[in-house]
């Protein structure tokens, strides 16, 4: 069931117990009883030294001794019993919360990726949540005991001496009031070590992912100057958490130990007065002890509630963050596409205010091929970018046969779009399961197929696994032909109607291009296709041409016809030394 995160962070935490209610249950009977037990205790020994031991009855005071201490291993088991199925139940909550997150982040537009690095967003789904598993595993179990076991304690001591009773109970709203007002400080300096924590962990997974690149330029020193920076920072904003706690601990030190020389105070005065006795001053101490029990208790849960309370404010923000992008109510799905794209008087421009498009027009029949050239910065790749929806057109419109994009489902036209970049990624696995991200439900009679027609079934079949070969992070393990040949073979597997092709073989060397070129051309046959090259080698069979400079298209034909021309393409065949 979807959770509505606009309500209250508290009400969206209780919300991931439900599903776990049974659990829930146990570990709240467990924490009620163990309170009820450290009820017991003091007023059972007042009842001994009163009446059991003064009338010599001893057989009766041992059997009570034994029941004692009955309940005590009593309260032992039901201590396994909690920090057994409590903490599987945090374990539990912190999945669904992950999961949560994770599928919120899919869903969430190019544009947040472009602000929020993943170094970042990495440590919101693991440390963050790690220390929500401890808040919700023990934060309604001490707010239980803590809240049953003070006011069982403060119901009984007014039964056993109301003048002494009142006294704690006017100390015990001092007590309460620090508490609050230390806390909010606290949990101002937890969310700043959260950022920090943040930032460090960007640092890191930009520093393990570029270190070839460090390597290549013997820039080891430098990126751990940029770390130690990021550490330095981390470390001042862990300082003042630490200050913080320690202002709490010793302020809740302070008054816990105060409390009990005014009890001890108090009740000596009292038997001065002959209105109180020692078995009873004993008691009250007992009880006073079975009340500072449970204030120790949030004492040291305390920094645990901060640093998973700034957890769970971190995990709503990207909650409530909504996708930019979203599907109309009434979106329809896309089916039976033939492939025919038109740009009406398309413009877009960034959040910021800078202007990648202004009135584009362009139209691809269906099974035609439309290539975009020019200089870099002039919009090419935006172009591409707003046929499946990575942003959203500032104005004018886009459509595949007819339909709006914005009228149709995401999941429906991206399914019917394939997309080939310079820049390949390959996730840490096998050929296999990278060929196969293109279908994941594809047979592997299917998967070998695609490679096949990709030209790279040979080269899979000498690799030391086969189709089984681990590739490496990003698949290191591979050269670019060959990481390039796996993407095309993906989308030979989605066996999309249109296809966009984004530089596709600029970054290879020639030979390896005219390979992967023949497999492109094979890809491309009877597909619509726009095409992204810098080098105008490639586009010259297509069935049209479309120059893109300055936010416009400047020029728009055949490679004849704007050869013919001798214009601004011409110009940029010249400078590629492409004499036709």
């Amino acid at each position: 069931m979807k959770k509505d995160y606009s309500k209250n962070s508290l009400a969206v935490f209780l919300s991931y117990f439900g599903p776990h209610w049974k659990l829930f249950a146990v570990d709240m009977l467990c924490a009620a009883l163990l309170s009820v037990i450290d009820l017991i205790f003091p007023i059972v020994s007042r009842r001994s030294m009163q009446v059991l031991l003064p009338a010599k009855m001893f057989a009766a005071f041992f059997a009570v001794i034994a029941v004692l201490l009955l309940a005590y291993v009593l309260k032992g088991f039901l201590y396994y019993v909690i920090t057994v199925l409590g903490h599987g139940m945090g374990v539990l909550v912190e999945a669904d919360m992950r999961k949560d997150v994770f599928t919120h982040i899919e869903s969430l537009s190019f544009s947040y990726f472009d602000k929020n690095r993943t170094g970042a967003l990495m440590s919101r789904v693991t440390n963050d949540l790690f220390d929500i598993t401890e808040l919700s595993h023990h934060g309604p179990e001490n707010v239980l005991i803590c809240t049953l076991t003070i006011l069982g304690s403060l119901i009984v001591m007014f039964f056993i001496r109301w003048e002494l009773a009142l006294v704690i109970t006017i100390i015990l709203p001092l007590m309460v009031f620090f508490t609050i007002r230390q806390r909010r400080s606290m949990q101002q300096a937890s969310a700043e070590v959260r950022k920090k924590t943040a930032e460090i962990n960007a640092a890191i997974e930009s520093g393990i992912s570029g270190v070839r690149t460090a390597k290549a330029f013997a820039n080891e020193e430098e990126e751990g100057k940029k770390f130690d920076e990021v550490n330095s920072i981390f470390k001042t904003a862990k300082r003042s958490f630490y200050r913080a706690m320690g202002r709490f601990q010793s302020g809740m030190e302070f008054m816990t130990g105060a409390l009990q020389v005014v009890v001890i105070g108090v009740g000596g005065i009292l038997i001065m007065r002959e209105k109180m006795d020692y078995i009873d001053l004993v008691t009250f101490t007992l009880y006073v002890s079975s009340f500072l029990s449970p204030l120790r208790r949030l004492i040291s849960f305390m920094e645990q509630y901060t640093q998973g309370a700034a957890g769970f404010e971190r995990f709503m923000e990207i909650m409530r963050t909504e996708p930019e992008i979203k599907d109309a109510e009434d979106a329809s799905v896309l089916t039976d596409v033939k492939g025919e794209i038109r740009y009406s008087n398309v413009s877009f421009r960034y959040q910021d205010g800078t202007e990648v498009l202004k009135n584009i027009d362009l139209y691809v029949h269906p099974g035609e091929s439309l290539a975009l050239v020019g200089p870099s910065g002039g919009g090419k790749t935006t172009i591409c970018h707003l046929l499946p929806r990575f942003y959203d057109v500032t104005s004018g419109s886009i459509t595949v046969d007819g339909k709006d994009v914005r009228s149709v489902t995401q999941d429906s036209l991206r399914r019917a779009i394939g997309i080939i970049q310079q820049d390949v990624f390959m996730f840490a696995g096998t050929v296999r399961e990278n060929i196969r991200y293109g279908r994941p439900d594809a047979s592997d009679e299917e998967v070998i197929l695609a490679a096949t027609r990709a030209e790279i079934h040979d080269e899979i079949m000498q690799m030391p696994n086969g189709y089984d070969t681990y590739i490496g992070e990003r698949g290191v393990m591979l050269s670019g032909g060959q990481k390039q040949r796996l993407s095309i073979a993906r989308v030979f597997l989605k066996n999309p109607p249109i296809l966009i092709l984004d530089e596709a073989t600029s970054a290879l060397d020639s030979v390896t291009e005219q390979r992967i070129q023949a497999s492109l051309d094979e890809l491309s046959r009877g597909r619509t296709t726009i095409i992204i090259a810098h080098r105008l080698s490639t586009v010259k069979n297509a069935t049209r041409i479309a120059v893109v400079e300055g936010t416009k298209i400047v020029e728009e034909g055949t490679h004849a016809e704007l050869m013919s021309k001798n214009g601004e393409y011409a110009r940029l065949r010249l400078a590629q030394q492409l004499d036709n």
